[in-house]
């Protein structure tokens, strides 16, 4: 296979993985859990059904308008195609970033909400719920981040 060709079909396999594995759990969640709902798995860990209408965390749900958010999230999705395009060692963890964006777009079409699911706690303290959309575009931006650090530039 051709050198050119691997780093592309990896790309479409990662990009792939992400999307449909954030879909199927979102839709898992919608269809065994009503809004609220707790299922507990482990002493820190539960699977809860949130929908959030804001951005990360639930922030500005009051004011968030849907198609704002949707659009915000092409331009960030735009920005990190010619990012990954113009820097190539950036292009896996820009595309799990890519992933992300477009799955909880595609939530706001199909949910009029991001649903987000994974529920961390310490005792009392519960992180805000998240999804694996969130997951992958946290750990893709800290990845650009962290190469970013170790190629010594200092423009992310």
């Amino acid at each position: 296979m051709s050198e050119r060709i691997r780093p592309n079909i990896l790309m479409i396999l990662l990009f792939a993985f992400i999307l449909i594995v954030d879909q199927v759990t979102k839709s898992w969640v919608v269809q065994h859990l009503n809004e609220g709902d707790c299922l507990y798995v482990w002493s820190f860990f539960n699977v809860v059904r949130v929908h959030n209408c804001g951005v990360t965390f639930g922030m500005f749900k009051e004011i968030a308008q849907p198609i704002i958010l949707v659009i915000i999230s092409l331009i960030v999705v735009s920005c990190f195609v010619l990012y990954a395009k113009q820097n190539k060692q950036y292009r896996y963890p820009a595309v799990a970033v890519i992933a992300g964006a477009i799955g909880n777009v595609i939530d706001r079409f199909r949910y009029f909400s991001v649903v987000d699911f994974l529920d961390f706690h310490i005792n009392e303290y519960h992180w805000p719920a998240f999804n694996i959309a969130d997951s992958a575009i946290v750990i893709g931006v800290c990845c650009i981040i962290l190469i970013s650090y170790i190629k010594g530039e200092n423009h992310v």
